[in-house]
């Protein structure tokens, strides 16, 4: 008849207890990186909401109140979406397109919206920018601070086709809100047809086409009585 004898007791419960308490270990760092890189990213989305308070001198298209440059951006965005077969070159990155649109003004939280047609505004407008941009992004978590800024950058520097066609839109989008509400804004500024064409013909680069139905916009514009000649 077979024995079975009890286990000897050596004092140590399980021989895979070390390794048990070195993975909780590795959990907890990870779990306190994890939280500490949610953190950021959570106080990013807090800073980024400011950008609702930053008013432009752009009437929505009802004309009943300015619009802030978080519905600018938001309203390019889409726009690119809609209109991407319209770029210059039909193979763009569209995603990268509407990433630079939504984080290309967040820096306006700092250096404020500079019209467009402000000459003295613009005298200092690139050095407010860049400061506001190194503050902002570094919110981040390096590697998201590091890809936002460069696509800050990239949108600033305009020498990609996604940058030109997102520079396009930027320029298309409170053009038809001043065509839809009578000029009300070019008409409030002082602004004339030659300021108008100066500051858009530069969206022939990103979208020719759709710089043709801005420059046919303008000429109804100057015909309507709506932009001076």
């Amino acid at each position: 008849m077979k024995m079975f004898w009890p286990p000897v007791f050596t004092g140590v419960t399980s021989s895979h207890q070390p390794c048990e308490q070195t993975d909780q270990q590795e959990r907890g760092r990870s779990l306190a990186v994890t939280m500490e890189r949610l953190e950021k990213q959570v106080q990013f989305v807090i800073e980024i909401d400011k950008l609702k308070q930053v008013v432009r001198q752009t009437l929505l298209t009802d004309a009943s109140r300015l619009e802030n440059s978080a519905e600018h951006s938001w309203h390019i965005a889409a726009m690119a979406i809609l209109l991407h077969e319209y770029a210059a070159e039909r193979d763009i990155d569209v995603f990268r397109v509407v990433k630079m649109l939504l984080i290309h003004d967040l820096v306006e939280i700092d250096a404020g919206d500079t019209y467009c047609y402000d000459i003295e505004g613009h005298a200092d407008k690139a050095q407010r920018e860049q400061a506001a941009a190194d503050r902002i992004f570094n919110i981040l978590p390096a590697d998201q601070a590091v890809e936002l800024r460069a696509l800050w950058d990239e949108f600033e520097r305009g020498q990609t086709p996604e940058s030109r066609f997102a520079a396009a839109l930027d320029r298309l989008q409170p053009l038809i809100h001043n065509y839809t509400t009578g000029g009300k804004m070019w008409q409030h500024h002082g602004v004339k047809k030659d300021l108008v064409v100066a500051r858009n013909r530069h969206m022939e680069l990103g979208a020719p086409t759709l710089w043709k139905y801005a420059a046919k916009l303008i000429d109804d514009a100057v015909a309507g009585n709506m932009l001076w000649e």
